[in-house]
């Protein structure tokens, strides 16, 4: 079986540069936000996409916290196949896109959010496909294995399977907890925003749905 070494694969810097595209582009919809409003004002529809975007955000923050029992520590030594990992092979992922949308639903505009999310998707389209060619040649016929039986993204309930017993990391859980109270920003900043246009600070150019 071909390998690759460990140190040619840098999981890190794969993550920090994931994480540099994210925020850039993320910044570049919150400016865009920032003269942006919505069709319906500041009504109640406004106010229930807001509402889903928090519940989003929650199931984003909980759902990663869930993932990383699992994975935190474990990503480079073995193939994880239980839990989360048992119904979608990047179930971190698929919880981050649940945050990116309810980032940008928190502005009340289902344009943004929809942006926000297809912004998370085109960059961890890439990180995981350098994810999985490490993966497939570190770990060989064991990880095909897995990937045959295991959707990409997902999830398939039907494959459901868990163990008894963890070893858990608690510095990765803890990581990734303070990682996605980050998703929480987003209230202050767009109220923020919303305050801003409403006296006057901030043009509105564009209305969006």
């Amino acid at each position: 079986m071909t390998t690759v070494s460990t140190d040619a694969f840098d999981l890190q810097r794969i993550q920090k540069i994931r994480k540099w595209a994210i925020g850039l582009c993320l910044l570049a919809v919150v400016v865009l936000a920032m003269f942006t409003s919505t069709w319906w004002g500041e009504g109640p529809i406004h106010e229930a996409v807001q509402s889903v975007g928090l519940g989003a955000i929650v199931l984003s923050i909980v759902g990663r916290a869930w993932c990383s029992l699992y994975i935190g520590g474990r990503k480079k030594a073995e193939v994880v196949s239980t839990g989360p990992y048992s119904l979608s092979r990047n179930p971190l992922y698929v919880f981050s896109y649940a945050g990116a949308f309810g980032v940008g639903a928190q502005t009340g505009s289902m344009t943004i959010a929809a942006l926000f999310v297809l912004i998370a998707v085109v960059v961890f389209h890439f990180t995981i496909a350098q994810e999985e060619a490490w993966l497939s040649a570190e770990f060989g016929e064991s990880y095909k294995a897995y990937m045959a039986r295991t959707p990409r993204c997902g999830p398939d309930f039907s494959k459901w399977r868990d163990e008894e017993n963890l070893s858990i990391k608690p510095r990765f859980f803890l990581t990734t907890i303070r990682d996605g109270l980050v998703f929480l920003l987003a209230i202050p900043v767009f109220e923020g925003v919303d305050m801003a246009q409403a006296a006057g600070w901030l043009p509105v150019l564009l209305r969006l749905p």
